[in-house]
């Protein structure tokens, strides 16, 4: 079998044991990049091939070194990494090269992982669709003209293409769930706290993205998930958890599972997404769980109030240090941040007020569900010179990002939600659906996951059409 396809975990355990030396496997990946890449425009700012050649021989003639010896990983340009252009997709840091690893890339070195450069995303990570001025966009792996989405996009492709076997990514408005569903791979969103964030700013208010683990198969991700999860004495809210590998798949029988679709029409879809979500779970009920239709258990409008104020909030305060650079904005990042500058501490008490009330109707769900499900994007995969959706089915789209509204109520809440594909619309294109739990049940939501994956095995039976 081809690394393009092969599991992250039987590729660790390859070099572990010596069977597969880690020039080796650099040598290979560079010649798929060479191959694919240039088709989607996945990975930016690469590192030179013979320092990487270099730094894999190296570690071949040490002791092995973590869970993650001698892997090959791109990393999000969200993320800070020392010596690689790290821009954020934004012309303001379009030449900025770190002298210093944020906490993610030190942990991903730290574990045995080989840093070889960036995963492309949108200007900020605002907006599910991964371009930005300084690299251009990023194609989707089974049509290159249309979007892979974001903000996790790049990450999404390079697994769906066989570059990495591994891909860190992040979420706060679906940016690993979105882009795994349309790129046909899995994407974790753990519980909030359980993966640190950078120790920056504010560490006690803002709780709604995280940065969190995707791979080719839930298996894959747990040991990825692993390597992230740890308590920051420096941050006030972080979870002690259990490691999720390696990871064993759940016996479905008797589960109850709600199913959630549209959110009793709240949420419009365009043709074809629900079927395709409502066989995938019907796989879920074909391993024996209970699967359950369910009524909207909260006003999805105010899901939607709560979400736009305290995400306004927060990414204003977080672009807050630019607003001398605000003719280098984008519309989006400008919008939110005079949103966010707008807003009085009572509207962001009332934004939170709404969260908490959504957050004891879904503790009472949880009561009678094991896990729910939902669609994981309410489009198809978009040309990639559309910025965003402005409408859905006839629903004019009053944001940048009402669009992918499905993915709120995860969002809103800090719940572990992992994405699955959900198979191929008429149209070849990937679709996905998100199953998720409450606060620390991030093992069981990606155990069920697993068994989900052994019985479809979506990414393995549908190689991505570029690179074969």
């Amino acid at each position: 079998m081809s690394f393009a396809t092969r599991s992250a975990t039987s590729i660790l355990a390859d070099l572990a044991e010596r069977r597969l030396s880690a020039e080796d496997l650099m040598g290979w990946t560079l010649e798929r990049i060479a191959a694919v890449n240039p088709q989607v425009n996945a990975i930016v700012g690469m590192r030179e091939a013979d320092d990487l050649m270099a730094e894999a021989r190296r570690l071949d003639q040490g002791p092995v070194t973590g869970p993650l010896h001698g892997l090959p990983i791109a990393v999000k340009d969200l993320v800070n990494v020392k010596g690689i252009r790290s821009t954020q997709g934004s012309p303001i840091f379009a030449e900025f090269v770190p002298d210093t690893d944020d906490m993610l890339a030190a942990d991903l070195r730290a574990a045995g992982a080989i840093l070889i450069g960036k995963t492309n995303v949108p200007e900020f990570g605002l907006g599910s669709q991964s371009f930005n001025p300084v690299y251009g966009a990023t194609g989707n792996p089974y049509n290159p003209s249309v979007t892979c989405g974001g903000s996790s996009g790049g990450a999404a492709v390079t697994l769906a293409t066989g570059m990495t076997a591994l891909a860190d990514g992040s979420d706060m408005m679906g940016s690993l769930r979105n882009p795994a569903g349309w790129c046909n791979v899995y994407g974790f969103r753990p519980s909030w706290g359980r993966v640190p964030s950078e120790p920056l700013g504010d560490n006690f208010l803002h709780q709604l993205a995280t940065l969190g683990p995707m791979g080719r198969s839930p298996a894959d991700i747990a040991v990825l998930l692993d390597v992230l999860s740890h308590p920051d004495p420096r941050q006030p809210h972080g979870m002690v958890s259990a490691p999720a590998a390696p990871l064993q798949a759940a016996d479905l029988t008797g589960k109850r599972i709600g199913w959630l679709g549209d959110w009793g029409g709240a949420y419009p879809f365009e043709d074809g997404i629900l079927a395709l979500c409502e066989e995938a779970v019907g796989v879920i009920s074909g391993l024996g769980a209970v699967v359950e239709e369910v009524a909207p258990p909260f006003p999805s409008e105010q899901i939607w109030e709560s979400w736009i104020a305290l995400r306004s909030w927060q990414v204003a305060a977080g672009l807050s240090a630019l607003q001398e650079h605000k003719d280098r904005l984008k519309d989006s990042a400008l919008w939110e941040l005079e949103r966010g500058l707008s807003m009085s501490a009572m509207d962001v008490h009332r934004a939170s007020v709404m969260r908490s009330d959504w957050f004891k109707s879904a503790s009472q769900l949880f009561e009678k569900y094991d896990a729910l499900v939902l669609p994981v994007a309410q489009v198809w995969p978009f040309p990639t010179e559309t910025a965003w959706p402005a409408e859905i089915a006839g629903v004019k789209m009053d944001t940048y990002h009402r669009w992918m509204e499905v993915v709120l109520p995860v969002s809103l809440l800090g719940l572990p939600s992992l994405a699955m594909p959900a198979g191929f619309g008429a149209n070849g294109l990937p679709a996905g659906i998100q199953i998720f739990g409450p606060r620390g049940s991030d093992a069981s939501v990606l155990a069920m996951g697993e068994a989900y994956h052994q019985a479809t095995e979506w990414p393995q039976k549908r190689p991505a059409l570029t690179g074969g």
